[in-house]
């Protein structure tokens, strides 16, 4: 029988006294890992440290508009610059912005297609990237020149199988050691540690329910100490693990959990997606964010009851990211998860951003 630690005791309870304010009503649903309504409120009253504003990124100007136009611009990561790369299953695979919105550039173009999923910056300012049935992931320079490959592209591992890879899903980049963390994925339910030369250290996981099993490892965050987050998709929690792959902790008050991210102060945000049909209708289940201690206590959760593109409303976050002055960015897959559902379509914005504004 597998085992695993009942707390993280060496990680600090960041933002514990952090409360949250979103716009609009029914944005912030209290809530805490213990359930209890009083603790929340005592929370809330402490302080009122952080506010936001729900934006989206500037327009492109003129023509640029239609030709950079994606309906699934779903991932995100920034350098340390705070440029925001924006993963997009369209004619530009990458499109580079600044800070404020603005575009800078694009890359990529021939080199991903309709499976793009995953991109990650390391804190040495190179591009990670999993475009999944490409079966392998690459490391790019800001300017998108390839500089190493990990796996062999269009050669996947046997489905099952544990070797990689077979339909990887994302990949993160330790901040203090290079090694690179890849969640396997589709075809697959192991997580892989690299060295940062490409060298193999370990694999764990395998498929199933149990304390250190995957059902879809969906997305991966590392913090400074080497713990590793991995957003256990299909059985609905976060499960956090030592380098070498021993279990530390799971979280399991989260629904269908798909995109991840964690701030420098090692708050973490955990966006959910609904795509069961029969519930698409039910009010508290996916299409929102949330927001957790370093030591998974639930801050807060943000979204409406309602599906939308609205202010306070979210569809299906698949990928996020947080850049230096606390700005949070959201890449939804808005467009096959509910806007393809209708006759005619209907497209939502797919790319936002929280604006940390105090």
């Amino acid at each position: 029988m597998s085992t695993y630690h009942s707390g993280l005791s060496s990680l600090p309870s960041c933002g514990a006294r952090t409360t949250w304010d979103a716009i609009g009503p029914s944005a912030v649903e209290p809530g805490s890992a213990t359930g209890s309504a009083a603790a929340m409120r005592a929370t809330e009253s402490r302080a009122r440290s952080l506010a936001w504003s729900l934006q989206a990124p500037r327009p492109l100007p003129g023509p640029l508009a239609a030709d950079y136009h994606g309906r699934r611009q779903l991932a995100a990561d920034v350098d340390s610059q705070d440029n925001v790369y924006v993963m997009n299953r369209g004619q530009h695979p990458i499109i580079v912005f600044d800070s404020d919105g603005n575009f800078l550039r694009s890359w990529g173009e021939g080199e991903f297609d309709r499976r793009a999923h995953g991109i990650c910056a390391s804190v040495d300012d190179f591009i990670w990237t999993v475009n999944d049935n490409q079966h392998c992931v690459k490391k790019y320079t800001l300017e998108g020149e390839l500089v190493l490959t990990i796996g062999k592209q269009f050669e996947p591992a046997e489905k099952w199988s544990g070797n990689p890879f077979h339909t990887p899903t994302n990949v993160a980049v330790s901040p203090v050691s290079g090694d690179v963390y890849i969640t396997d994925g589709y075809g697959n339910s192991r997580v892989h540690r690299y060295a940062p030369d490409g060298r193999h250290i370990v694999s764990w996981g395998e498929a199933g329910v149990g304390p250190g099993q995957f059902q879809i490892p969906h997305n991966v965050v590392i913090d400074s100490d080497e713990n590793v987050f991995v957003n256990d998709r299909e059985n609905s929690r976060v499960q956090v693990f030592d380098k070498n792959g021993v279990l530390q902790e799971i979280w399991p008050y989260l629904y269908r959990p798909q995109a991840l991210a964690m701030d420098k102060s090692g708050i973490i945000y955990v966006g959910e997606q609904l795509q069961i049909p029969e519930l698409f209708d039910h009010p508290g289940l996916g299409h929102r964010l949330n927001v957790l201690s370093h030591n998974g206590k639930l801050l807060a959760r943000l979204g409406s009851t309602e599906r939308g593109d609205a202010p306070t409303e979210f569809i299906a976050p698949h990928g996020m990211a947080v850049d230096s002055k606390g700005n949070l960015y959201v890449g939804e897959v808005s467009f096959v998860n509910l806007g393809v559902r209708f006759d005619p379509p209907v497209y939502y914005k797919v790319f936002r951003r929280l604006s940390r504004i105090s």
